[in-house]
């Protein structure tokens, strides 16, 4: 009797209820509230990319020499065994600048030989274009094409002012180019010579506090772009090698100049690969036909999935442990903000940016893992290899499910 008593009745609410009009204007202070921060960030991100914009020749000359002396790392650690460090470092440097030349020296003769072939082809291409645009369906007659032709030469005089200033300012792009060249090598000489030296140095001018959390960042920045730079080559290598071979069975014109370009290209993650592949198809369909063009877009879808789906989760997915999605909005970001130099330093500073925010993250709470990825793979790992000690000590298995005393 006493517990029915105090049941209480069916319907009833254990608290009072939030007024309609209350709980309306919770949501909307709510909203308001977050689409004030939200602003508040996309003006700091836009403040941050105008000074970027500004400071732009002094950045990416910074940045570039780090991913060079991050390809440089080990040979000049082999040469301070037997050289000083500035001279170690001036002798890596020489040696890639020898070997880039060399590289160059290989292809000119290789594609002067062979563009009056591709020239050739390329306008045999054009008259069976004409020809066929002159039969049906289309039947465009020999005047009408004439006078596309002419349109299209008063359209190229109308803007011979603008092709002339591309032209100076490709000029000038030149010498600003040469400019940043010799940045990036002084850069890249002062990381070589006394890159090691910097985290100890900023003992001096930080507390020990701040200094723990320098050395951290900074080795695990440097570990990720090392990562990222011998990843991504090794991945690229792959690439230039097979669809070189590829163009080279096939005999398709500028083979080896095609694969170079391959090889460099691949450094920017998925539209490098697109591109390249694209100028090798373009190349053979002009020199040889549709067949072999066909042929050659079937080994570059080939080698792309090799690379998408076997070598980049194998190298550079886990030096970074990166998502795609991030790799994809970094490269449409950093192209569309800073164009072909932003789209090749997307993925490197993406990555950087990851490195710091999971540190960030881990200091706030230490109890959850600084990378989740790695840590699962550790975990899966320790799963599957199990130690001697744990093997000598479990029995069988008993009839109940546990383990068998051994006798």
């Amino acid at each position: 009797m006493s517990d029915q008593a105090n049941t209480p009745p069916t319907g009833s609410h254990r608290g009072p209820l939030e007024r309609p009009t209350r709980a309306v204007q919770r949501g909307i202070d709510t909203a308001f509230w977050w689409s004030v921060r939200l602003l508040v960030i996309a003006f700091a991100l836009a403040g941050l990319f105008w000074l970027l914009g500004k400071g732009w020749s002094l950045v990416l000359p910074l940045l570039l020499g780090v991913l060079l002396s991050a390809i440089l790392w080990p040979l000049a650690q082999v040469l301070r065994t037997v050289l000083p460090r500035s001279l170690a470092a001036i002798l890596a440097l020489l040696l890639l600048i020898v070997a880039v030349l060399g590289i160059f020296a290989a292809l000119i003769p290789n594609v002067a030989g062979q563009a009056t072939q591709i020239s050739d082809s390329a306008i045999a291409g054009l008259n069976t274009l004409q020809t066929y645009v002159s039969g049906p369906p289309l039947n465009l007659g020999d005047t009408q094409i004439n006078n596309l032709i002419d349109r299209g030469v008063a359209e190229l005089q109308a803007n011979a002012q603008n092709i002339a200033g591309g032209v100076i300012a490709g000029a000038s792009s030149v010498g600003s180019g040469v400019v940043t060249t010799l940045l990036v090598l002084v850069l890249s000489f002062f990381c070589l010579a006394d890159g090691d030296r910097l985290l100890p140095w900023s003992r001096r001018w930080l507390d020990e506090r701040s200094h723990t959390h320098a050395v951290a960042l900074g080795s695990r920045i440097w570990s990720a772009v090392r990562g990222y730079v011998l990843s991504q080559a090794a991945v690229a290598l792959v690439d230039a090698v097979f669809i070189g071979i590829g163009l080279w069975i096939l005999d398709v014109p500028l083979a080896l100049p095609l694969a170079v370009l391959i090889f460099f290209a691949a450094f920017i993650p998925i539209v490098g690969a697109v591109a390249s592949g694209a100028i090798a198809i373009l190349i053979a369909l002009v020199t040889l036909g549709w067949v072999q063009a066909l042929i050659v877009l079937g080994i570059v879808l080939l080698v792309q999935q090799l690379e998408g789906n076997v070598l980049q989760p194998l190298l550079v997915g886990k030096s970074l442990a990166l998502h795609p999605v991030v790799v994809i909005g970094s490269v449409t970001l950093g192209g569309t903000v800073f164009g072909i130099t932003g789209a090749f330093l997307a993925v490197p500073v993406a990555a950087i940016v990851t490195v710091v925010l999971r540190y960030v993250h881990h200091q706030l709470v230490p109890d959850e893992p600084e990378n989740p990825n790695v840590h699962e793979e550790t975990n899966k790992r320790r799963r599957r290899v199990r130690s001697p000690e744990t093997d000598a000590t479990s029995g069988p298995p008993a009839a109940d499910g546990g383990t068998a005393p051994t006798s």
